[in-house]
């Protein structure tokens, strides 16, 4: 093993962030370790966001990831409250937004992703989107008054927002660019089903279009205009289309940066700089391609192998290749992923059917399988993984 670094600084208090410090202290680190964030909160669970704290069945306290004791257990410098602005690798020093410098031995970067937003409704009364507590609460509010709602996008975000506000008594229309909720996702037929349990629920969707702008009456929001000319009224709409990496601030930093923190195969990016979570973009060894996943599991499961290669060092480091997990909450469906089914030309359905609402799809990229989603079928889900794992050619009856 390599020598470890005496100081590490890690930018991003969320999953991945706090995932890193603490499998440096479980790995046996004793170093100097600075967790830097732009929230001043301690690191919460974003997923209950859009469904539990939304709905009011959780209130904030129940996001926390860990404890105040938990954290203070982990022997941290916190910089709470402080967005990194600028890094200087040569100097190894990162800037923040108060102006201070905090130096490091190994970066790693967490920043995770920022909701995109329409333009010019940055500022607009009833425009949200939805990435932190703060926004979840601000929607909570809104919603409480059972308005119109216009959902903008029918990914996960859109589609699990659209139920929980159906289900606060609010008049909802979902509207995407897609064929169907979730179909980048879930694709033509499992996106139909959940389309028709949306609609059983009262939600109007509006498939195949895009939303050109946001209406505004007495300096607030009050519909949407497709791209097709029609108009939609709303006293609330949502913004669900999808997340950028925060990356701006390594601006000449000489970090490589694309589609998030370009990294090798082991989440390193060179000069002393990892990546981590939802703005690492890694090479995986499993399908040769560059990947970059937005999930919460992937964010933990990356910390952890962020910091067992740190204290490998470089040369020592070995490739993360996951199998991606993802799940999604909406009325009485729990819809599960194992894999990527984007760029799938393949599904069957294995287990149940779409009528039973009860199934195991296993969805198939050149003959062998990328990806397994289970709608209500925990347990025989899990009997793909080792499958999708694989790549192993596509099945056409049970794992058993």
């Amino acid at each position: 093993m390599a020598a470890a670094p005496s100081r590490i600084a890690v930018v991003g208090a969320s999953a991945a962030g706090l995932s890193v410090v603490e499998g440096l202290r479980r790995e046996g680190y004793t170093g100097s370790l600075t967790l830097i964030g732009e929230e001043k909160h301690l690191p919460y669970d974003r997923p209950p966001l859009s469904k539990q704290l939304l709905s009011g069945a959780w209130e904030t306290d129940r996001l926390r990831l860990r404890g105040e004791n938990d954290i203070a257990a982990l022997d941290l410098q916190l910089r709470l409250g402080q967005p990194a602005t600028a890094l200087d690798t040569t100097a190894g020093q990162v800037t923040l937004g108060d102006g201070s410098l905090v130096g490091y031995d190994a970066l790693v970067v967490a920043t995770g992703t920022r909701a995109r937003r329409l333009p010019g409704t940055e500022s607009l009364p009833g425009v949200h989107v939805l990435r932190t507590l703060e926004d979840a609460l601000a929607l909570r509010e809104d919603l409480a008054e059972q308005p119109h709602l216009v959902v903008v996008g029918g990914g996960f975000v859109g589609a699990e927002v659209a139920a929980v506000a159906r289900g606060l008594g609010c008049e909802v229309t979902l509207v995407t660019d897609t064929a169907q909720p979730m179909g980048d996702a879930l694709g033509e037929e499992l996106g139909a089903l959940l389309r028709t349990v949306h609609h059983e629920h009262g939600v109007r969707i509006e498939t195949g279009v895009l939303v050109d702008r946001v209406l505004a009456d007495g300096g607030r929001a009050s519909g949407v205009r497709l791209a097709d000319g029609r108009t939609l009224a709303a006293d609330v709409v949502l913004v669900g289309i999808g997340a950028q990496p925060n990356t701006e601030w390594l601006t000449g930093s000489g970090v490589p940066v694309g589609n998030g923190v370009e990294c090798d195969a082991t989440l390193y990016a060179g000069s002393g700089v990892w990546a981590a979570g939802d703005v690492a973009c890694w090479l995986n060894t499993r399908t040769g391609e560059p990947w970059r996943i937005e999930h919460r599991t992937n964010a933990a499961e990356q910390g952890l192998a962020v910091a067992r290669n740190i204290l490998a060092g470089p040369e020592r480091a070995t490739p993360f290749a996951p199998v991606p997990y993802v799940w999604s909450d909406q009325y009485d469906l729990k819809i599960q992923i194992y894999g990527r089914t984007r760029g799938a030309d393949e599904v069957r359905v294995v287990e149940g059917s779409t009528a039973e609402r009860k199934l195991v799809a296993l969805y198939g990229r050149n003959g062998r399988t990328c990806a397994a989603v289970g709608i209500n079928m925990v347990r025989a889900l899990r009997g793909y993984r080792a499958q999708v794992a694989a790549a192993a050619p596509l099945l056409t009856g049970s794992a058993a």
